[in-house]
This record gives structure tokens, C-alpha cells and sequence, in this order.
């Protein structure tokens, strides 16, 4: 076992080297940032290395560089505004009362420094409007108030790429925060505001990164490419920075490129792991595009391979591990359409609202292995779930919407499919599906609209079936099973053409190596096209 682990940690080293060997020994390649602060000599580099970690999320390191800043130039301002804007994960977590405590007083000390220059004073007014000492004051209401004050220093600095960064993804998180306001204008004016930085600072790490984020829907992913192209280049020592593209890869379908990003990315942050600079979940959140990645391009057996790693993370705890192990295999089962599988997946001894993935595949599973009583218990358990999740977000101050959650409709529609309550099936698919699009998704999903085509496909409804399978590849490109639908769909209606399009697709995006036994019906029926 130990030799094997050794063997795949060499493969992802030798994945990862290429990005690896931009950056000279003993000198961490970040990209470049340009934010000349009313600070010494000695701190100046300090606190362009923390902002450059801070750009690619390397919070835990960011800190840490910060720190060495302020212990290099006390009267460093930005030092502590570092230090404050570490603590806050932008689209990623919301702090918690110690954090924001943590945060007003870095803020506080850094304004009684008097930095020199509006830009520094704009920086520090915008965090404290984050950080303001009100216990009133939601998650949601801190960001509105973070973005507003980064908007009007814009409009004083609009060409400051530093400015425009920062302001950019404000409107980015505003917009995955906030259900009151249009998620997807405010995604187009963080565009609006890097796409010229852009092409005037190529080797900005936020600036690349932001235009990922910014982009990372299915009507927005092409704006991304370039940017997704160049971010592992701008900074390869960072392990998010490596990954990121791959938000752009899955969203547009490029499943080798994401194989590639992922396989180098959890290289990366193992090292920054061992190395105590990054947290477990660098390495994870890679695994999980890795292991869509592999679904999607038929190979099964690496998919469940990543799998097995997952006791293998660098310095994550058993509870993590479990929870995480839960999700890839829900996933997992489902995307490879194995019902029983997913009907008897384990259910881990963790926290209720963690429990979710797991009783969502044993609910799907069973419903689709005609096991309707099995399905019921499943679907009540996922509800307690989703309740006891809801809970505990409204608790961290996420707001949570109103609506049904998706996995629990997903869950009710195939019970209510397995039951004969046909119509009332599709309308919950149809309404689960119209949510996940309107409000943006993550890319790395099995689309309710793909199994709202399932459905249909079962009926022998072939025609609504081909539609939805239509729609779910314009928005998910090359996702192996809406394509293997399409084929049949398109097959059963007796398009000879269509159907060979579609299989011949399918069995262009998979290797040689790939094992899903539904490529062989796909090549057999692709071949008659030659």
C-alpha cells in the first residue's frame, strides 16, 4: 500500500512539473502585483507576496506573510489590512464573531497608522464597512457594503489594477451572496471592469483569477478562457491558482484540460500541506473536479481511484474524510446510473446535515431500483437533513433561500416517478431545473435538467427527452451521459444521423483507457457513421 501511494504521488509530481519549474528554487512564483504601500524597504516585499497569496486564496499563507510584513515595518498599515482581509474568504466561507472581532481590530490599528496614500485610505474605509462593529449587520449585508465602498473607489482610480481587482470581486461574491440583486449583471460588470486589465496586466494573479470566477456560469464560461489559459502561468506555486482554470474547463467541456489542471493542483497543495502552509481542502476540492472529470470522459476506475486517495489528504480529520468520501461516491454512483450502488451507499457517522449526499443517492437509487419504500425512508431523512443544513447555514449567517432545496426535489421526483405520480415527477424536475439555472450552479454537478431528460427518456417520451438532453449540453457541453441520452433519444425516434453524431461525440471525448461499458454501444453505433 505504501508503494503504491508513492507512485501516485510521483505521477501527480510529474503532472504538476512543468508548472512547477517556471518558478526558481527558493523563490515562490505568484504572479505580479502593483501596490507600492507607505511601507519600509524591508516590509514592501513581504506585502507584495501576501497580496499576490491573498489574490489566489492562499489565505492561511497570506496571513502568515502579512504577519512577517508587520513584524518587518511596524507602522505598516497595510500589513494589518492584509491580516483583516485574510480572515474574511471571499466566496468561500462567512467569518465567524471571533474572525469579524479579529478583523475590526487589525482595521482599527491600521487607521491609527494614517497610511499615506487615497488608495491605502480608500482599502481600509472599504473594510471597515465589512467589519463595522454591529451585531445587527447579516453576511449579506457586510458584502453590500464592502462592494459599494470598492465601486466608488473605482470610479476615483478606474485605471488602478489593484482597485479594479479587489472592486471585481465584490460584484462577484455580491453576486453569489445576494438574491436580491441580478447575479449575472453583477458577473458582467466584474468582467466589464478586468477584461482591460487584463490585457494590460497578463501577470496579475486576481486579475486572471477574478475573470474565472467572474465567468464561471454556462452563458458566461467562454468570456473565461483566456484567462483560464493563463492563471496556472501567472502563479504555478499556488495549488488554487493551478486549479482554477479548471473552472473553465468543466464549464466548456474540456475534461483533458481539467484532468491535467486537477492532477497538477492536487500535487501542489499536497506539498503546501505537508508544508503547513495550506489546509486539507485545497487538495479535495481538486480531487472532486478530477474525479467529475474522469466520469465524464468514461473512465470509471481512475474516477474511483481519486476516490480511495481521499484517506490519503494531508492534514484532514476523519469527520472531513468521511463527509468528503460520502459526496464523491453520491456523485460517483449516480453519474454512472448504478442504482443499487447508490440505494445501499453507506451512510457516515458524522453531522445530520452532512448526511445529505448520501441519503440523496440512496433515495435516487432506490427509487430507480423500484424499491419505493426504500426510497420513502431515504427522501425523510434527506428532508431532516436539508433541514438540520438550513439551519446550521442561517446559524453561520448564509441566507438560504426560499425555495426547495434542489437534491430534495431531485429525491421527491423520482420517489413521486417510482410511485406513478408521472406528472407531478416532471413538474418537480421541471421547477428544480428552472432554479439551478436561474440562480447559477456549481459546474461540477449531475443537471437537474439531465435527469428531468431521463425521466422523459424512460416514458419513451423521445422527443421531449432529445430537447431537454439538447439544452442540458448547451449548458454543460459533453457531459458523457446527456450525450449517451441524446444518442438514444435521437436513436429511438429513428434519426440514424442524429443518434451517430451524438454517440460519435461521446466516443471522441474518451481515451483509450476508458472503461464505462456504455462506449461500446456508443462506438458501435458511431462506426456506421464512417
Amino acid at each position: 500500500m505504501a508503494k503504491a501511494r508513492g507512485l501516485v504521488l510521483m505521477v501527480l509530481l510529474g503532472c504538476a512539473g512543468v508548472a512547477l519549474a517556471q518558478a526558481p528554487a527558493g523563490a515562490p512564483h505568484l504572479g505580479k502585483v502593483y501596490f507600492q504601500a507607505s511601507c519600509s524597504a524591508e516590509a514592501q516585499p513581504l506585502l507584495d507576496k501576501g497580496l499576490a497569496l491573498l489574490h489566489s486564496f492562499q489565505y492561511k499563507e497570506a496571513r502568515q506573510t502579512f504577519e512577517q510584513a508587520q513584524a518587518a515595518d511596524g507602522q505598516c498599515a497595510m500589513a494589518h489590512w492584509g491580516k483583516a482581509m485574510s480572515l474574511w474568504e471571499q466566496l468561500w466561507s462567512v467569518p465567524d464573531e471571533k474572525q469579524i472581532q479579529e478583523g475590526r481590530e487589525e482595521i482599527a490599528e491600521a487607521q491609527k497608522l494614517r497610511p499615506g496614500t487615497a488608495k491605502e485610505q480608500g482599502f481600509l474605509v472599504a473594510a471597515a464597512a465589512f467589519y463595522r462593529d454591529n451585531a445587527k449587520l447579516t453576511h449579506t449585508d457586510r458584502i453590500k457594503a464592502y462592494a459599494a465602498s470598492m465601486e466608488q473607489l473605482h470610479k476615483q482610480m478606474p485605471d488602478d489594477v489593484e482597485v479594479g481587482a479587489f472592486t471585481a470581486l465584490g460584484l462577484v461574491v455580491l453576486a453569489d451572496n445576494d438574491d436580491d440583486v441580478n447575479g449575472l449583471e453583477e458577473q458582467k460588470k466584474a468582467i466589464a471592469i478586468l477584461n482591460p486589465l487584463f490585457e494590460k496586466y497578463p501577470d496579475h494573479p486576481g486579475v486572471a483569477h477574478y475573470l474565472i470566477h467572474a465567468a464561471d456560469r454556462p452563458e458566461l464560461a467562454p468570456e473565461g478562457l483566456a484567462a483560464a489559459r493563463r492563471y496556472a502561468e501567472i502563479a504555478p506555486d499556488s495549488a488554487h491558482a493551478i486549479h482554477m482554470p479548471s473552472h473553465i474547463f468543466v464549464r466548456l467541456g474540456l475534461w483533458q484540460d481539467s484532468i491535467n489542471s486537477n492532477l497538477a493542483a492536487w500535487a501542489v497543495a499536497r506539498r503546501a500541506a505537508e508544508e503547513h502552509r495550506a489546509e486539507a481542502h485545497y487538495q479535495i476540492h481538486a480531487m472532486d473536479f478530477l474525479t467529475y472529470s474522469y466520469l465524464q470522459t468514461g473512465q470509471e476506475a481512475k474516477a474511483r481511484e481519486v476516490i480511495a486517495q481521499l484517506d490519503q489528504v494531508v492534514g484532514a480529520d476523519e469527520a472531513s474524510k468521511a463527509q468528503h468520501r460520502a459526496y464523491f461516491e453520491a456523485v460517483t454512483t449516480l453519474d454512472l446510473n448504478r442504482w443499487k450502488e447508490a440505494a445501499g451507499l453507506k451512510v457516515p457517522a458524522i453531522r445530520r446535515d452532512e448526511q445529505d449526499s448520501a441519503y440523496w443517492a440512496r433515495a435516487i437509487g432506490a427509487a430507480r431500483s423500484g424499491d419505493v419504500a426504500g426510497a420513502q425512508a431515504s427522501v425523510q431523512h434527506l428532508a431532516e437533513c436539508v433541514q438540520a443544513r438550513q439551519d446550521r447555514a442561517r446559524k453561520e449567517g448564509y441566507k438560504v433561500s426560499a425555495e426547495k432545496a434542489t437534491d430534495l426535489r431531485e429525491a421527491e421526483a423520482w420517489l413521486a416517478y417510482a410511485q406513478g405520480k408521472t406528472e407531478e415527477a416532471l413538474n418537480e424536475l421541471r421547477a428544480a431545473a428552472a432554479h439551478e439555472e436561474k440562480n447559477g450552479s456549481d459546474g461540477v454537478i449531475i443537471p437537474a435538467r439531465e435527469m428531468l431528460a431521463d425521466m422523459l427518456l424512460e416514458m419513451k417520451r423521445n422527443s421531449d427527452a432529445l430537447a431537454e438532453y439538447s439544452v442540458v449540453l448547451k449548458n454543460a457541453p459533453n457531459r458523457f451521459d446527456a450525450l449517451l441520452g441524446a444518442g438514444r433519444s435521437a436513436r429511438a425516434m429513428g434519426d440514424s444521423a442524429g443518434a451517430q453524431v451524438f454517440y460519435a461525440k461521446l466516443a471522441e471525448n474518451c481515451p483509450g483507457g476508458a472503461d464505462r461499458p456504455e462506449l461500446n454501444e456508443a462506438k458501435t453505433i458511431a462506426a456506421k457513421r464512417q
